[in-house]
């Protein structure tokens, strides 16, 4: 398989979503790309299984947005991530800053860093998990 092809505009936070829209853009972002807070700049950079600093997730965003623009981030509960799902499948950050690949993707040299579990072909319920496991 490979990444989940994401339209940008299709993404939207569930009803049940934990958003936070206190944040600031590090790096050109996209609406659905997966983001973690970076130590030094306190900005929201993109998240990478395989990346040096970026084997990390706090969130997906639901806008996008430049370096130093403001980014929503969903945390927890539904998104609908403007892509196609395998419902019941595992998805988690892949190998592409800012990317999202079902877990059977994640290979040998790659962190797990759980993003959560398909609901649909559309909605993927968020539950951010960061084991410490590389494969």
């Amino acid at each position: 398989m490979t990444d989940v092809s994401i339209t940008a505009a299709n993404v939207k936070a569930g009803s049940n979503a934990i958003v936070d829209r206190s944040g600031n853009a590090g790096a050109t972002v996209t609406a659905g790309e997966p983001v973690y807070k970076d130590a030094t700049s306190g900005k929201y950079k993109l998240s990478d299984c395989n990346a040096t600093g970026a084997k990390s997730c706090d969130g997906i965003a639901l806008n996008g947005a430049s370096d130093g623009q403001p980014l929503a981030i969903l945390k927890g509960g539904d998104i609908t991530i403007g892509g196609t799902l395998v419902a019941g499948t595992v998805y988690c950050v892949s190998a592409t800053a800012g990317g999202i690949a079902p877990q059977a993707d994640i290979t040998t040299g790659d962190d797990v860093i759980i993003l959560g579990v398909a609901k649909s072909a559309s909605v993927l319920n968020v539950h951010i998990q960061t084991p410490g496991v590389t494969l």
